[in-house]
């Protein structure tokens, strides 16, 4: 089982409370665990991916493994610690400062 951590905004459109645990089929990469995602909570399609590109809203951050992986392709294979639910896959929304 993946672990994916959702900021509080994303948990609360989905009605989630706490991390959400994804049975992910391999390969294990950041598209397929957004697509499983996606498909188990339809309501958070094009708050995390644009919906006609399906690329990263910019105000949101990936990490795997404390490792910023939001620039890497989404068809890398994430983590073994991350696949096994060892760690979880962190979904993060960016924070600006001025």
């Amino acid at each position: 089982m993946i672990k994916v951590y959702l900021p509080t905004h994303l948990r609360t459109l989905a009605g989630i409370d706490g991390d959400v645990e994804l049975e992910v089929m391999s390969p294990v990469t950041m598209t397929s665990v957004l697509n499983k995602l996606e498909t188990v909570y339809p309501m958070l399609r094009g708050t995390i991916r644009d919906h006609v590109t399906l690329k990263r809203r910019s105000w949101l951050r990936f990490f795997a493994c404390k490792q910023d992986i939001s620039h890497d392709s989404p068809d890398e294979p994430l983590p073994d610690a991350i696949v096994s639910g060892d760690e979880p896959l962190m979904i993060v929304g960016a924070i600006a400062g001025g």
